[in-house]
């Protein structure tokens, strides 16, 4: 796998990408995570390894994913031309399925017995799932009771997968719950278990590994558009929560300075404190889970309650990597709230007849809004994270009678 120069640079041997990152554990854990990085930096490069890897990405997976050009979206925005790189295609029907078989074959080379998981949107954990049942390894996954009730079809997926689901009932019953509940499971035997984090977030060395994980998507979609086009993207457009499907599309173009780059953070309600997650947006440097990032916080350094459409988006923090690409402005990034997806929901479904994952129609929005404002010789590629079926009883509910659907 190719990196580019900002990814060889970064992180440091310490796990920090400028001042962000790092491993802010228990003592418990030090040697711990220690022997997890030493594992997966040998493992990595291990030709045997790379091979079985990427025999399950073509034959499993169905990798690589394909570029569409959506041409009845292009035409009727009038402006620049739009691209998706259909991740939602993938098995398992988004691009968390590229880390979970990396963790999944690293967790049984190191001898453990049980993968454990948060999950929000329910995607990580169906893919976390599909590898485990893959590899022969049991599988927690712990997930917010709200998201339970959200996301039926994942949960129902994740069972038949074989998969035990632990429902979390403090807080907001969300991601960020799931995560606190899932840490404190493993804490209890990290011997036996690995926590296979579902995004570039926590300690070192988990948002280096999801990130090499997921560059495959960037990797691809360089090689297939420079075939549509004979030269790179002029934009690029990724959802950010955590982050790993937009890390996954950014990395093979950081240090293509003509290439731009957007990452889309989701404004929910607004930016009133608890209903939203904008984390890069609206938040500052602080701790949680581990490792050190943007982090929206109360008055008191905690986590602060956020909302989010998106299941897969409700974090009140975001990748250590991200936030180093803000401050060093690489990257720009930008808000759309629960209307403005929604209403990208259904335009990318009716014009295209491509139904987007929640998280994934941030990206689509402000791609409506882009375009537009773009001349027609210029191009847009926008990640497609994932496909929509997770979400399809939820929107209906709440939003079919504003666009003339009724069960």
């Amino acid at each position: 796998m190719n990196t580019t120069q900002i990814s060889n640079q970064l992180p440091n041997s310490e796990g920090f990408f400028g001042e962000f990152g790092g491993r802010f554990v228990p003592e418990v854990l030090e040697s711990i995570m220690a022997d997890i990085t030493e594992s997966y930096l040998k493992l990595k490069d291990d030709p045997e390894f790379k091979k079985e890897l990427a025999y399950l990405y073509k034959h499993y997976v169905g990798r690589p994913s394909p570029i569409f050009y959506a041409r009845n979206l292009s035409e009727k925005l009038g402006g620049a031309q739009i691209y998706l790189k259909r991740e939602d295609l993938n098995h398992t029907g988004a691009h968390k399925i590229n880390h979970c078989l990396g963790e999944a074959l690293l967790a049984k080379k190191m001898g453990k017995k049980k993968l454990i998981a948060e999950t929000g949107a329910g995607q990580h954990g169906v893919a976390l799932a599909t590898a485990a049942a893959l590899v022969g390894l049991e599988c927690d996954i712990y997930m917010g009771e709200v998201d339970i009730i959200k996301e039926q079809p994942n949960v129902i997926r994740m069972k038949i997968l074989g998969a035990k689901v632990v429902p979390v009932s403090h807080g907001r019953k969300t991601l960020k719950e799931a995560v606190d509940a899932a840490f404190e499971a493993y804490l209890k035997d990290p011997i036996t278990q690995l926590y296979a984090i579902g995004s570039v977030v926590g300690p070192h060395p988990f948002p280096m590994m999801v990130r090499d994980f997921q560059q495959i998507v960037g990797e691809e979609a360089k090689e297939q558009f420079k075939e549509f086009s004979g030269k790179n993207p002029d934009n690029l457009i990724a959802c950010v929560g955590g982050g790993s499907n937009a890390m996954g599309l950014f990395t093979a173009f950081l240090d293509d300075q003509n290439v731009n780059i957007y990452g889309v953070e989701p404004a929910g309600l607004s930016f009133k404190d608890g209903e939203h997650a904008a984390s890069l947006t609206k938040g500052s440097p602080g701790i949680i889970h581990g490792f050190k990032c943007y982090l929206l916080q109360d008055e008191e350094g905690n986590p602060a309650p956020v909302y989010s459409i998106a299941s897969g988006l409700d974090y009140p923090g975001v990748g250590p990597q991200h936030s180093y690409l803000k401050d060093i402005g690489r990257v720009q990034y930008e808000t759309i709230n629960d209307e403005e997806a929604i209403d990208a929901f259904f335009t990318l479904s009716r014009i295209e007849g491509i139904i987007p994952a929640l998280e994934s129609a941030h990206a689509v929005a402000y791609a409506l809004k882009l375009a537009p404002q773009l001349k027609k010789d210029q191009n847009i590629l926008v990640n497609l994270s994932g496909r929509g079926d997770k979400d399809i009883d939820f929107v209906l509910e709440k939003y079919g009678h504003k666009y003339g659907i009724s069960k």
